[in-house]
């Protein structure tokens, strides 16, 4: 069982798929809350069970599952952006991600190209 068979259940199927301890071990219900915050008719409801996390992965979904009304909902998970010249300021610098991040507009293409130039080790190149 994956988070997605959870959530798929609680929107789509409304069909109770735990039935043993080994289904409750599965359910991870930080992932099963960031799958329904995406959308604003059960946001809410994620935000809630963000709330109130120690109860059981058991409650949790039954209170999902019948409360939460049948609809196929479907989202793409946000992913990080990478910012370029991010990895060539921390290495050079030796900054941290959110150190590297505030002085990047700083800088303009010929400093970056000259920080390229001097953090080349030779071999392939990866900046």
């Amino acid at each position: 069982m994956n988070p997605f068979d959870y959530v798929n259940s609680i929107n789509i199927t409304k069909k109770d798929i735990m039935h043993d301890d080994i289904s409750e071990k599965a359910y991870t219900p930080f992932m099963v809350n960031r799958a329904l915050s995406y959308f604003n008719d059960t946001v809410l409801y994620a935000n809630e069970m963000n709330i109130n996390h120690t109860i059981d992965n058991k409650l949790q979904y039954h209170f999902l599952i019948n409360i939460i009304k049948k609809k196929k909902r479907f989202s793409k998970w946000l992913k990080p952006q990478e910012v370029e010249n991010l990895e060539l300021i921390k290495e050079y610098y030796g900054y941290s991600n959110e150190k590297a991040k505030s002085v990047l507009p700083l800088f303009n293409n010929e400093n970056i190209e000259t920080l390229k130039q001097r953090v080349y080790k030779g071999g392939q190149r990866k900046y």
